[in-house]
């Protein structure tokens, strides 16, 4: 079996997709399958780490819709050769090239693979809902009359990351209509084993915080992550505090939202911001901090989320993470309601009047819950049978 997965971006700045691609195709590789990536990065982009498939970069696309004509060319020229065409999330160009090369091979009586859509929580009725987002929720239903919902229409199925990912789609627009949905679930593959060089490396990125506790947030610097709220909250409750430990904000700092949360954070010593983290830096970050945070506005999956619990670290998080359910289930971290007033605040105090003991009883809950939920191989495993039966 041989599979192309069609996303827009495989910088590892972007996150979750294409993470969840490189976390997935070792285990793929084990059976016999052949996965390829194409996507819209410039031919000379090189990424912070090497990655052992093939990736097609077709150069980048115009706008913030990534339109880029190479891709629809690569796409007829190449397609035949692929027993599935898996497409990561909407709203972008590569999508539509998709449907279109497939239309093509249609016409023209080729060959055509199998096409799976995974949206990746962009049906969460939340991008069109959040006050903030009033034009691009407006520009998102034009596009779905016009675009997303024929191609949604016509791929041979739609794969959710979890239950609630799958549920919350069909709340969002008229008209939602696949052939076939199955939730194939997500992991991860299990962290390296801690060792004193990841805490070293972790500290050549955050020296200021080295001998201190501290929680952490890693994801990227984002309105949707609610890291104004965190660092709101951290600037009330760590100066009642001189317990409190030290507060970790680690992501790309290049946007202006980063630059603001920079700001609103300068009186406090307590608060540290790193950068972006990747490789040894980013499991030294993981494994040496109390806690986890990720108070998200909107969140489909969370693999950091995912990568804390497998290092046995408890997390917070808020009811908007699509796999709350799971954590709360599993005892193995704090799940807060943002629409109830001091909410987050209060699961703060919470977290500071436990022990160290019982932070850690809590950490060994949420490796639990990773091994009995989020583990790759099982997940893997589980995508590659939904492909075979579709």
């Amino acid at each position: 079996m041989k599979i192309l997965r069609v996303i827009s971006s495989m910088h590892p700045r972007n996150g979750g997709p294409c993470q969840g691609i490189r976390n997935a195709t070792p285990y793929f590789d084990k059976a016999g399958i052949t996965t390829e990536v194409v996507c819209m990065d410039d031919e000379a982009t090189s990424y912070p780490l090497t990655d052992d498939f093939t990736i097609y970069k077709v150069g980048n696309g115009k706008t913030s819709y990534q339109y880029q004509p190479k891709l629809l060319k690569w796409l007829e020229e190449h397609i035949q050769k692929y027993d599935f065409v898996i497409v990561h999330g909407l709203w972008q160009y590569h999508n539509l090239a998709v449907y279109k090369a497939i239309k093509s091979a249609k016409k023209k009586k080729q060959y055509v693979p199998k096409i799976v859509i995974m949206p990746h929580g962009m049906l969460d009725p939340y991008f069109q809902k959040a006050s903030e987002r009033k034009w691009k929720a407006l520009r998102n239903k034009l596009v779905w009359s016009l675009i997303e919902k024929k191609c949604i229409s016509h791929a041979d199925a739609i794969f959710y990351t979890c239950e609630e990912e799958m549920k919350l789609a069909t709340t969002t627009f008229k008209n939602y209509n696949p052939k076939k949905v199955f939730n194939v679930g997500y992991g991860i593959q299990m962290p390296p084993e801690n060792n004193v060089l990841f805490e070293e490396e972790f500290h050549k990125s955050c020296p200021t915080v080295k001998g201190k506790k501290y929680f952490l947030f890693l994801s990227r610097i984002h309105e949707k992550k609610g890291v104004d709220l965190l660092i709101n909250s951290y600037n009330e409750l760590s100066q009642k505090s001189l317990d409190f430990p030290d507060l970790v904000v680690a992501g790309p700092l290049e946007s202006n939202y980063a630059s603001e949360m920079v700001i609103l954070a300068s009186k406090n010593p307590k608060i540290h911001f790193s950068g972006m983290l990747s490789g040894k830096s980013k499991w030294g970050a993981f494994y040496n901090c109390q806690a986890y945070f990720l108070p998200s506005h909107q969140e489909n999956f969370g693999i950091a989320i995912v990568e804390a619990m497998a290092c046995k670290k408890p997390v917070l998080v808020t009811i908007n993470v699509n796999i709350w359910r799971e954590i709360h289930q599993g005892g193995g971290g704090w799940v807060v309601d943002l629409h109830r007033k001091d909410g987050f605040r209060n699961a703060l105090l919470e977290i500071l009047e436990q022990s160290d003991k019982d932070i850690m009883k809590k950490g060994l809950k949420a490796f639990e819950t990773y091994q009995n939920k989020f583990d790759i191989d099982t997940c893997a495993n589980k995508f590659i049978q939904t492909l075979e039966n579709i």
